[in-house]
């Protein structure tokens, strides 16, 4: 005698359902971008002064990049590279995962995350490392963000 069995419930949401996440995250991205835009951090007494930089007078690795987000936000590139340019290389990559994810959702594939290994996760602290101190260099100069 068969027994019918409850349809399984379908693991296919809708593609309104599967862009959630990715809106999210561009909602939480795009309103502190947006306040940079409108709030010029070139100005002086709108944003504190890095506390690394007080303390040591080095430049720390995000040293820049308010300013750089800002000139980002008007299509300066090439200011927004000479203010941070680990932030505005990031900021492309980061652009470019988040497309990359909104495709995979539109179309309904999985795993639109990306996940980072420990190799990854080593490789990253010490680009950030070596981005600090060779802007500190008189070599690294062109790294170091222009005085405000």
């Amino acid at each position: 005698m068969p027994v019918n069995a409850p349809a399984a419930p379908s693991c296919a949401a809708g593609p309104a359902r599967r862009l959630v996440r990715p809106l999210a995250a561009l909602v939480s991205v795009a309103l502190p971008v947006g306040f940079v835009a409108l709030v010029d951090p070139n100005a002086p007494g709108h944003y504190p002064v890095c506390p690394f930089l007080r303390a040591t007078g080095w430049w720390c690795p995000g040293c820049g990049g308010l300013r750089c987000v800002h000139a980002l936000t008007r299509g300066d590139v090439l200011t927004a590279g000479h203010d941070n340019l680990l932030v505005a290389v990031g900021a492309f990559v980061l652009l470019a995962l988040w497309v990359r994810w909104v495709v995979r959702a539109v179309r309904g594939r999985p795993g639109g995350g990306w996940r980072v290994t420990g190799r990854q996760a080593g490789v990253l602290v010490l680009v950030l490392l070596l981005f600090a101190v060779v802007r500190n260099l008189p070599v690294g100069t062109l790294l170091a963000p222009p005085a405000v």
